[in-house]
């Protein structure tokens, strides 16, 4: 396991106190916070150290070659067999069991007999960092970057905050920072302490209440549970899997602001989304822009017609499915979603009674980053989820209903779509949650599990996520006037108060395993 809660809090400490102290000399804080970094990953299995550091040698040199090379094939070749490595990477250690098994289980089922199987580790974090390696070597490729120093690239890579489970940080966010002037007046250290105690809070608390009490008894054993809390359940896990990871997000976020660093946001209040689109565009915002830019465009986004377009994005989205996690409950949560995003499209272009409007891709100007190819500015692009707001829905249909309930009604219809999905992400099996959807509806009984704190704490955290974001910038604005010391006092109570309402044990972040 990583590092437990207060081993951590030491290693930070330290971490905090040293970085800050070589500040002054950018080359030794580099170094410093790689030996940290590595430290940190190696806490957990420190045979894996040379995995990333594998990873980081060999994405280096792809990328220094794609950039050297001035023929477009050779780049492209070249991008291949850096791809090819980085897949092949994820696919021996994430998905070599899933692929096996189901093999065998083929195999024994026709009366063949059943190869050996190897056992192997799956290393913490593959996930997220071969999709950062990923993305640096491909924008070496478009010319959107050149190769950083190894020293950066490698930091970037492992930077511990950002390591176990994202966000997924691009190249151009993060290696820009490096070669700028640490100054620790320009630290927000009251932004900085909300994320943390809000991520804490999160999932100490909420997390773990409802793993607890309801989420936890209702998917381990499904048949012993009544239609209530089987409802309270997938209610429940919708709000856990939220709490704990958008928990671990704010914490990753405010240490790095500790250290000065800027990480992009990776939630925005996603159960208040009106359509499936819109949850996409706020639900784990970095994973959902990397599949936008690295697969959605380069499979032919829109372009093609409506069919194709369909089709790329229900790949991007079974894709998806399959990089959180090597198992059918996976490939089919992510069909799902690339299904419900199709329909939804569809329904919409049909009610309005107009084709998909198309508009030119913008081409945003990052700092750091080398002019975009310039054919890219004339491709006609449409994306279907993510931050920007280059999509043109269909124009909105006449409707009984004002636009204010429209929008209420979509929310709740998103809802429950989105939570019917967490069903399959959260069972141990296919069949476990087909049973669990289809007992729902008819499994009536005495619902135990079911208590006024439960009701009111999953009540509560959905009715958080309307909260007007103008009010909490207020809030925050009004905290940082008030001194060092209050900070601190406010601070220190603040996490006695998660240790009280805690738990004993907190079990590992959900997206540790991804």
């Amino acid at each position: 396991m990583l590092f437990p809660t207060f081993t951590f809090a030491v290693f930070f400490a330290v971490v905090l106190t040293v970085g800050w102290a070589l500040h002054r000399n950018r080359a030794a804080w580099k170094l410093f916070m790689l030996a940290a970094s590595y430290f940190f990953y190696g806490f957990w299995d420190w045979r894996f150290i040379g995995l990333i550091v594998l990873s980081t040698v060999v994405n280096q040199g792809f990328a220094t070659v794609i950039d050297r090379s001035e023929r477009d094939r050779a780049r492209s070749a070249l991008l291949v067999a850096g791809v090819s490595f980085n897949l092949g990477l994820l696919g021996f250690f994430k998905y070599y069991g899933f692929f096996a098994e189901s093999m065998r289980a083929t195999m024994g089922r026709v009366g063949l007999p059943a190869p050996p199987m190897l056992q192997i580790v799956l290393p913490i974090a593959i996930s997220f960092f071969t999709f950062q390696a990923l993305s640096y070597i491909i924008d070496v490729k478009r010319r959107e970057l050149t190769p950083a120093p190894l020293i950066d690239f490698a930091l970037y890579l492992c930077f511990f905050p950002h390591l176990v489970a994202g966000p997924i940080v691009r190249a151009s966010e993060f290696l820009p920072q490096l070669q700028v002037r640490l100054d620790p007046r320009r630290i927000d250290l009251t932004g900085a302490a909300t994320l943390i105690g809000a991520g804490l809070f999160k999932k100490v608390v909420i997390s773990s209440y409802l793993a607890n009490a309801v989420v936890d008894p209702v998917f381990n054993n499904p048949g012993r549970h009544s239609s209530l809390e089987l409802l309270a359940g997938v209610y429940g896990y919708a709000i856990q899997i939220y709490a704990d990871f958008s928990g671990y997000t704010d914490i990753a976020i405010g240490i790095a602001l500790l250290v000065g660093i800027r990480f992009p946001q990776n939630f925005n209040r996603p159960y208040s989304a009106a359509s499936i689109q819109d949850f996409w565009r706020r639900w784990h915002m970095t994973l959902s822009n990397w599949l936008r830019d690295y697969l959605y465009i380069p499979l032919g986004g829109s372009r093609g017609g409506r069919n194709r377009r369909d089709r790329n994005l229900f790949l991007t989205m079974l894709l998806g499915g399959l990089w959180h996690g090597a198992a059918w409950t996976f490939v089919i949560w992510g069909a799902y979603q690339g299904a419900g995003l199709v329909v939804e499209r569809r329904l919409a272009e049909k009610a309005s009674g107009v084709q998909v409007a198309r508009r030119r891709r913008r081409i945003a100007v990052v700092p750091g980053r080398r002019p975009a190819d310039p054919d890219a500015a004339a491709a006609e692009v449409e994306y279907p989820y993510g931050l920007l707001d280059e999509l043109d829905a269909p124009a909105p249909a006449r409707s009984r209903f004002t636009e204010r309930q429209q929008r209420w009604i979509g929310r709740f219809i998103t809802f429950n779509f989105i939570c019917v999905g967490w069903v399959f992400f959260r069972a141990d099996s296919v069949g476990d949650a087909l049973h669990i959807l289809w007992r729902i509806p008819f499994a009536w009984g005495a619902a135990p599990l079911v208590t006024p704190l439960l009701a009111a704490t999953i009540a509560a955290c959905l009715a958080v996520q309307f909260i007007p974001r103008a009010l909490t910038r207020n809030v925050l604005a009004g905290l940082s006037q008030l001194p060092a010391w209050v900070h601190g006092v406010a601070f220190g109570a603040f996490l006695v108060l998660v240790d009280l309402l805690g738990p004993t044990g907190i079990a590992p972040f959900i997206y540790f395993r991804f």
